[in-house]
């Protein structure tokens, strides 16, 4: 049998290459003292408790491996020169849209550049082992809406007209790639309840400039429907805050250290 920690403390998981250790939330990880706090397990099966859960089984091998990978160093200057490259490359692809636009809305017609600005604010965080609350709910709500929005909206279009130029398949998948980076990180954000709330007070008013002002993006033959759009973004937008709650506030979430 796997063995585990006792419900009374709240645990982390703190991944290495070959062990993984299981401690408290600032453990004394020196010497003898370790063994006070937690306890080293084989990697290929780790058994964790945290808050009121019972016992749950995470596979050691993929999952350690995987973040490990996504808090290394150079995955993140790399991320972070993706997202920046993305960010300018959106505000462009937007800059028609902008001159038409009046000055008001200029900080909410660019959605998905903004999203991954947010993001862009996350990674220097991180870079500097350090968590900014209010710029990761932004970035993992605003990521997920409008990374999965724009797949839709492409794949709409080409259920419309019959077909879709190629930079439509480019962007359905870059947007796809903002939804899920914005995901995975979830584990190692501190949000905290306020954050949440003034993400979701963010994009519920950004639906209200869209559909009530008229400023969504624009996708062509997809305008005739912007009133189905924009209910179906309504939701979109609920659910992004729910599974921002999910991952990031929720008592037994899985929470993972930089260090």
């Amino acid at each position: 049998r796997s063995p585990c920690i006792g419900a009374e403390r709240r645990w982390q998981i703190r991944f290495s290459w070959d062990l993984v250790f299981v401690g408290a939330k600032k453990p004394p990880l020196q010497g003898v003292e370790a063994s006070k706090w937690g306890r080293f397990m084989r990697k290929d099966k780790i058994c964790y408790n945290v808050g009121e859960w019972n016992l749950r089984k995470v596979e050691g091998r993929s999952v350690a491996f995987l973040y490990h990978i996504l808090r290394d160093r150079t995955i993140l200057k790399l991320l972070l020169t993706v997202n920046v490259l993305g960010t300018i490359y959106g505000y462009i692809w937007y800059q028609y849209q902008l001159v038409e636009t009046p000055p008001q809305f200029w900080l909410f017609v660019p959605d998905s550049p903004t999203a991954s600005l947010f993001f862009v604010f996350v990674l220097i965080g991180f870079l500097f082992r350090k968590n900014w609350g209010l710029a990761e709910a932004l970035a993992i709500v605003t990521l997920f809406k409008y990374g999965v929005w724009a797949v839709v909206m492409n794949l709409l279009l080409l259920i419309v007209e019959g077909n879709l130029h190629w930079t439509g398949y480019m962007l359905m998948l870059s947007h796809g790639a903002m939804a899920v980076q914005g995901l995975l990180y979830a584990p190692f954000y501190r949000i905290k309840n306020w954050h949440l709330a003034a993400a979701a007070v963010w994009i519920l008013h950004d639906n209200i400039i869209d559909y009530v002002f008229r400023q969504m993006p624009r996708y062509g033959v997809l305008d005739l429907y912007y009133q189905p759009i924009g209910y179906f973004t309504f939701w979109l937008s609920i659910l992004s805050i729910a599974i921002a709650y999910a991952l990031c506030i929720r008592q037994n979430r899985l929470e993972l250290s930089l260090q």
